[in-house]
This record gives C-alpha cells, sequence and structure tokens, in this order.
C-alpha cells in the first residue's frame, strides 16, 4: 500500500458521494491501469432499476469498454466497500491483478471478512488484496446515509 492507494480511493469516495447525492448507497469504485484512471462508477442501482449496478461493477464495466477488452489484468480496483460474491465474482472473470477497500462489509463481503473469492484456489484467477484504505471516511459516508434514511423513515411513521 502507497501513497497513490490513498489518493485514488480519494476518487473513489467522491464516487460514493455522488451516489448518496443521488439517493444510492454511498459507494463508489475507480478502475486504475498503468497508473492511470481508466473508469469511475457510484451505485446506480435505485436509479437505474438494475440488481447489478454496484459501482464496482459498472466501473469494470466501463474500464473494459475504454480499454477494449474484457480481461482487466494489470488494473487496479479501487472500492469504498467490500465487494460481495458477485462484484468478487466479476473480479476473478476479468483477471483484475488487485483490489483495495475501504470498509469491510461483515454482511456480505466476498474478499476476506465472509468469504475470500480473492484467493480460492478452485477458481481460475487470484489476485492480491488491500484493505483499510479509507475505511473510516468510507464506513462515516454509509453510517450517515442510513442514519438519514431511519430518521426520515421515522418522521413519515409519525406523520
Amino acid at each position: 500500500m502507497d501513497d497513490r492507494d490513498f489518493r485514488y480511493m480519494q476518487l473513489a469516495l467522491d464516487e460514493a458521494r455522488l451516489a448518496a447525492e443521488e439517493g444510492e448507497v454511498p459507494i463508489g469504485a475507480v478502475v486504475v491501469c498503468d497508473g492511470e484512471v481508466v473508469a469511475r462508477a457510484h451505485n446506480r442501482r435505485e436509479g437505474d432499476a438494475d440488481p447489478a449496478a454496484h459501482a464496482e461493477f459498472l466501473a469494470m464495466e466501463r474500464a473494459a469498454r475504454e480499454l477494449g477488452k474484457w480481461r482487466l489484468s494489470g488494473c487496479t480496483v479501487y472500492v469504498t466497500l467490500e465487494p460481495c460474491l458477485m462484484c468478487a465474482g466479476l473480479m476473478v472473470n476479468a483477471r483484475i491483478d488487485r483490489c483495495v477497500y475501504g470498509a469491510a462489509d461483515p454482511k456480505g463481503g466476498a474478499l476476506g471478512t465472509l468469504y475470500d473469492v480473492s484467493h480460492d484456489a478452485r477458481l481460475n484467477h487470484e489476485f492480491e488484496v488491500a484493505s483499510g484504505v479509507g475505511a473510516e471516511e468510507s464506513a462515516e459516508l454509509l453510517r450517515s446515509f442510513f442514519k438519514s434514511r431511519r430518521q426520515r423513515a421515522d418522521r413519515n411513521a409519525q406523520a
């Protein structure tokens, strides 16, 4: 882990803030290849009515289009929350080199918390994982978002 990880994670956090502004769960992602940001995305499940519109999934799709190839070898995915099974599976299938994530996800994390898809010898690809980069800021964005939602729901219930 180095200073570049923190810099790229800040870009992912910017994407997470955009998601929150749109009423989406604040998760953001950035794909970096050869030191260059090739794709950015944030959660769009509500806006797109798409269960697969997770930040890192969208960012990897955009990176593949930008690079003109489905194999994202040489790429690192930065995401503010530990990826779920779907997104970790896409990382395996896309052959990424590395994933850097912020906050761990105790309810769905698939890169070490509940599962570890990144180092499962039964799969056809393994990749490096760095966790905890920007973890507190990532977690605070999520806490604030869900606290605001609960307060809004409480006010609506009282009305």
